[in-house]
């Protein structure tokens, strides 16, 4: 593969990826996408985690799970041993040329490779080093390995996630997506980008210690302050939501429609719309803190009145008037819906071989610095002989010697 094309607002900027799995790879990726050259070290034979994730695979000889596609544009893939003195050294020059070393390895894991942040700082004063782990690198928890489906539970996301106790159905649920590995990706990505612009303006490079526990805690946000400020202890409450009324999905007569009305004129508009003007005026719901605590007097009205629509009439009754309601679609609805397309959001890429890669892109579209979309995501190993020739200037003779030792692979299927 030919060198890495510098465009875009990270252009310049090499990150050194020693991550696997999701929200390591999600973070590269986002950087990738806004032009950095992101440099992917895999180990040999093996490769990140997810390209076993299936199915459904990829079916072009490498037998990539789609769940690696999802994570990993933009990045040139190198395998190399760093449990061989000579594969950590070849990784060591790689940090001695990085701006950032993103890595999600257990607390402490890298320091036998001298691949830690002390190690590697020794050799570039400068380097950002993100570490990411399931707690931290502190506190009692910070030795315990950390997956997304036990941080959703023991955040306290799945307490406020699912139907509540006592109906059919009922009990904590995960989300429908990593959503804790997600979001530690991208809190990752805005911390990289803040030590970017801090050793800009002093020439200090610094480590990011990143939790997902920490980041999903941090993402209770209402539901957290409801309690540290009001001692209101959040519960499950299925579609509903905790403090704003009708804010949830309603069965109409031939499916379901979503109702988000957020504030007091709409509520009297979607009244209006149901034929329920009157409710606007009872004392009990004219205002948002009333109707949270008058629910149930307000459901026992609304849901019959609203049993009776179409689904469709009543989304487009509400899309006339500007209010906010629409129908849960099913994930290939959603990816062909005329918004989607329009908003560019699919890509399709190809990868070294020719064979076609779709993928979600980045989805803030700037209008001087756009996102852009130079490499899909890269075979095991792909790219180990280019980029060590590009970045340490190996010649064809080492690279040989390498590849007959062990120490590195390539084109892996």
């Amino acid at each position: 593969m030919s060198k890495a094309t510098t465009i875009g607002p990270l252009a310049g900027i090499t990150v050194l990826d020693l991550s696997r799995v999701l929200a390591g790879p999600w973070c590269s990726q986002a950087l990738g996408d806004l032009g950095a050259d992101v440099i992917k070290i895999e180990q040999p034979g093996q490769g990140d985690d997810t390209r076993k994730w299936g199915p459904p695979f990829l079916d072009d000889g490498s037998r990539d799970a789609a769940y690696y596609l999802c994570a990993n544009r933009n990045k040139r893939s190198v395998a190399i041993n760093m449990a061989d003195p000579a594969g950590a050294d070849l990784i060591r020059q790689f940090a001695a040329q990085a701006d950032v070393v993103i890595e999600n390895f257990r607390v402490g894991g890298l320091a036998k490779y001298g691949l830690d942040y002390a190690s590697l700082r020794a050799i570039k004063p400068d380097l950002i080093y993100l570490s990411i782990t399931g707690f931290g690198q502190t506190g009692p928890l910070r030795n315990t390995g950390g997956y997304d489906f036990l941080v959703q539970g023991m955040s306290g996301l799945m307490s406020v996630t699912g139907l509540p106790d006592g109906e059919p159905g009922g009990g904590p649920m995960k989300v429908g997506i990593p959503i804790s590995d997600l979001t530690t990706g991208l809190y990752a990505t805005i911390s990289v980008l803040a030590a970017l612009n801090h050793r800009h303006a002093t020439g200090e490079g610094q480590q990011i210690d990143l939790a997902l526990l920490d980041t999903q805690v941090a993402l209770l946000a209402n539901q957290a302050s409801n309690w540290l400020n009001g001692g209101v202890a959040p519960r499950r409450m299925g579609n509903q939501h905790p403090t704003v009324v009708p804010y949830q999905d309603f069965t109409c007569s031939d499916g379901d429609v979503l109702v988000a009305i957020g504030n007091d004129r709409q509520f009297r508009q979607f009244m209006d719309i149901l034929g329920l003007s009157g409710l606007a005026d009872d004392p009990r719901f004219v205002i948002s803190s009333g109707r949270c605590l008058n629910r149930d007097a307000l459901m026992d009205v609304m849901r019959p009145v609203i049993a009776r629509w179409k689904a469709a009439d009543l989304i487009a009754a509400m899309q006339g008037a500007g209010l906010p309601g629409g129908k849960v679609n099913e994930i290939p609805e959603v990816l062909a819906h005329p918004q989607i397309e329009a908003r560019g959001l699919v890509h399709e890429m190809a990868r070294s071989d020719g064979t076609p890669v779709k993928v979600l892109g980045f989805p803030a579209q700037l209008s001087a610095s756009p996102a852009t979309y130079r490499h899909a995501p890269p075979r095991s190993g792909e790219d180990t002989a280019a980029v060590l020739a590009e970045k340490l200037g190996l010649v064809q003779d080492e690279i040989k010697r390498l590849l007959a030792a062990g120490v590195i692979s390539e084109n892996l299927a």
